[in-house]
């Protein structure tokens, strides 16, 4: 087939339109208008303490019945919704499903909600709306107080075709009480949530006395996530008075024993599962953090559970350090109170909040008292209408009865008895059986009572403080029905500095122990033939010990003032045995005045530290009572101040016989005596003063004591035979040869 010829059509040229307009017209005329949207209409909550998408939201539901009916399917809900909210409807889900009690952002939620619909804490989400279902909660009869009583403005929906509030007359002060945050056009709001009862408490004592400490109400923010909260008073006052700060929030969390993990149940309101997740895998794979071998989320029915493994060893407290300060575990909460009052957006401290509630709060309560002074004065007019026929019931059945057509009954019956259109009305529909004497009788006392209360009434709308105790009995109320106990918990004193501290390597070091108090950490020879160094000392120092040891070890400092300086062994550097080493009462900051008794090394603390004073008494504390849960640098009342410390020795955990220790003691009586530590007295308390040990006459003390060793020799062997004791306390043996005990130099 012969192909067919195209042809090409020839299109127009198209004119650029140029138009002769200003960049700074254009924004005016195309942008600012959105601009405003934005931020009245969308981003920044208003007085009532809701933006339009929560406000239209749940005045739809209201108007739905569901504040007393049923649960009903969130479809049928987001489809209402949208004849007031010109919005998709998976934004008006989203918007509903942050207000329902299963989604837990809310500490006092105002939809009661069935089905999955994710958590606040999280990045699960949530069912559709065709799956879930949800009403009105009971709570929420608060903020529809009045609504039907013209308590708020109704305005248009944006097509016109319905009436919706302008706001909604909230009983209570729910701008405080909900967390709000919303990103507009050049501003931002971000409220946190406070308690209810304490801010019902607070408008109350505000109502009274305009000049109350808020902030000894209003302890501090509350979330539904819990925590701790770091309280610093300085901060929040800043926050209650400009409406713009921060503060810390810290996850709560226990240390599983059984299991060596860390379990976290409270995290802070502005962080997620899954990026605290992110963040500890990351810190793990950058070898920042080498103690944990997994992290995991387990939070199911019971709530939020995140947990975290370690690695055997690991030191729980130490790593929690780190991890509230590298990760979202304790997290800061900025605040910035921009509140829309009358249209304007404006940035308030927690007085004037509650300054501008109850003005707009005491508007609400005077409509809706004008409202009903109304109703009651239509009823009453009607009720003495009713009283011009009590005269001549008669007379008004007369007139009705003669009266030929129906348009005249009224007009007969104003001619009749004096009265209006809407009286003569009122009478002509009263039934046949109500007129009698008793039914009439009834509505004229009930005129007397509508009178009282349209005095009342009135009276009350005439009066601030009448108004204003109103809004007090109804706060009472709520506080009494809905309060609940606080769900962040405030920490009052807390350590600000968080350590980023490394990981201890474990490896051999060999520890040096001078009597003048200088303390060397020294790498030991890479082999056994290397040449050993000699140890350099001060003059007229010498060894204490010397011990191989691990770098994880710590160091015990007993001080003659009965105190004790801990450290680590990694805070040391190694130095070479030709140096003099570190001056412990320098390095660990002791008093002016203060010097060294003794220093032990340990790593897990078991053994007991003998002690032995200059009244001769002796006794044995057990070395964990020096052990502390937290990094304590420095114990007060180490042990007992009731007479001087001559000796303090380190006592091994007795695993054989010959773990147990000997002492050598002399009395400046010129006696002397040995006593091996199987035979001292153990105590559980640190300031135990011991039994007596070594009896002294009086006048007398104890002038010192150092550890004995039996090396086999024939001189050892004649000391232990003549000084040894195996019961106390014991008088002594008098010591005749001095030379002979030159170990005790």
């Amino acid at each position: 087939m012969p192909k067919k010829k195209i042809k090409k059509v020839e299109e127009p040229e198209i004119e650029a339109v140029v138009t002769d307009q200003g960049i700074t017209e254009t924004l005016k005329v195309n942008y600012m208008p959105y601009a405003m949207s934005v931020i009245i209409s969308r981003a920044i909550p208003e007085i009532d303490g809701f933006k339009p998408s929560h406000r239209k939201l749940l005045y739809t539901m209201y108007k739905m019945g569901l504040l007393h009916g049923n649960l009903t399917k969130s479809s049928n809900i987001v489809g209402q919704t949208m004849q007031l909210n010109p919005h998709g409807d998976a934004a008006i889900y989203e918007t509903m499903v942050r207000l329902t009690k299963g989604n837990e952002a809310l500490l006092h939620p105002f939809i009661e909600s069935k089905g999955s619909f994710g958590k606040v804490y999280s990045d699960m989400a949530f069912a559709a709306s065709r799956y879930t279902e949800a009403k009105l909660d009971p709570f929420c009869e608060y903020i529809f107080s009045g609504i039907d009583k013209d308590a708020v403005e109704m305005v248009d929906n944006f097509d016109g075709t319905q009436k919706e509030p302008s706001l909604l007359p909230t009983a209570f002060p729910n701008i405080l009480v909900s967390p709000n945050k919303g990103i507009a056009v050049g501003m931002a709001s971000d409220f946190c949530s406070f308690n209810l009862g304490e801010v019902c408490d607070a408008v109350c004592e505000y109502i009274k006395n305009p000049d109350v400490d808020l902030l000894d109400i209003i302890k501090a923010p509350d979330f539904t996530t819990g925590g701790y909260l770091l309280y610093d008073r300085t901060q929040m006052e800043e926050i209650y008075k400009t409406g713009r700060g921060s503060f810390k929030v810290r996850c709560k969390y226990s240390y599983n024993k059984k299991d060596n993990c860390i379990e976290i149940t409270e995290i802070p309101y502005s962080t997620k599962v899954e990026a605290i997740i992110d963040k500890i895998s990351a810190l793990a794979k950058e070898g920042k953090i080498k103690e944990i071998s997994d992290v995991r989320d387990e939070t199911g029915l019971n709530g939020l559970r995140l947990t975290i493994d370690l690695k055997r060893g690991a030191d729980h407290e130490k790593l929690m350090k780190r991890l509230l300060k590298n990760t979202t575990l304790e997290d800061t909460f900025s605040c910035n109170f921009n509140v829309l009052i009358a249209g304007s957006p404006k940035t308030l401290g927690i007085g004037e909040i509650i300054e501008e509630w109850i003005a707009w709060r005491s508007e609400c309560v005077k409509r809706e008292l004008y409202f009903n002074l109304q109703k009651m004065k239509e009823k009453l007019h009607l009720l003495l209408g009713l009283k011009e026929i009590l005269a001549d019931v008669d007379k008004a059945i007369k007139i009705i009865r003669k009266t030929e057509k129906d348009k005249d009954v009224i007009p007969n019956l104003m001619k009749g008895f004096n009265i209006d259109e809407i009286q003569a009305e009122y009478i002509a529909e009263i039934k046949l059986r109500y007129l009698n004497k008793e039914y009439i009788l009834n509505r004229l006392e009930e005129t007397d009572e509508l009178e009282k209360k349209i005095a009342d009434t009135e009276d009350t709308l005439k009066s601030d403080r009448k108004v204003k105790s109103i809004i007090s009995k109804q706060l009472s109320e709520i506080k009494k029905k809905y309060a609940k106990p606080r769900k962040t918990e405030i920490i009052y004193e807390f350590d600000s500095s968080v350590p980023d501290e490394p990981v201890v390597l474990d490896y051999p070091v060999n520890v040096v122990i001078t009597k003048e108090g200088y303390f060397k950490k020294i790498l030991p020879p890479k082999s056994d033939k290397a040449k050993v160094e000699e140890q350099k000392l001060k003059e007229n120092d010498s060894i204490v010990s010397s011990l191989l040891v691990a770098n994880d070890y710590d160091l015990v400092c007993f001080s003659d003032k009965c105190q004790v300086y801990k450290a680590k062994l990694d805070d040391f550097d190694e130095i070479k045995p030709s140096g003099l080493g570190d001056y412990i009462p320098a390095k660990l900051g002791f008093e002016s005045d203060e010097n060294v008794v003794s220093m032990i090394v340990t790593k897990d603390y078991k053994g007991s530290v003998a002690l032995f004073f200059e009244n001769g008494k002796a006794v044995l504390i057990p070395l964990s009572c020096y052990e502390t849960k937290t990094n304590r640098k420095k114990l007060t009342n180490a042990y007992s101040s009731d007479s001087k410390a001559v000796g303090i020795f380190f006592v091994p955990e007795i695993k054989t016989r010959s773990d147990n220790k000997d002492f050598f003691l002399t009395s400046d009586g010129g006696k002397g005596m040995i006593v091996n530590s199987s035979i001292l007295t153990s105590k559980v308390t640190r300031t135990s003063g011991g039994v007596i040990c070594f009896t002294i006459k009086k006048g007398q003390k104890i002038v010192s004591a150092a550890e004995f060793t039996d090396d086999g020799s024939e001189e050892r062997k004649e000391i232990l035979s003549r000084y040894r004791k195996t019961k106390i306390p014991s008088t002594g043996t008098t010591i005749t040869n001095g030379k002979q005990l030159s170990f005790l130099n």
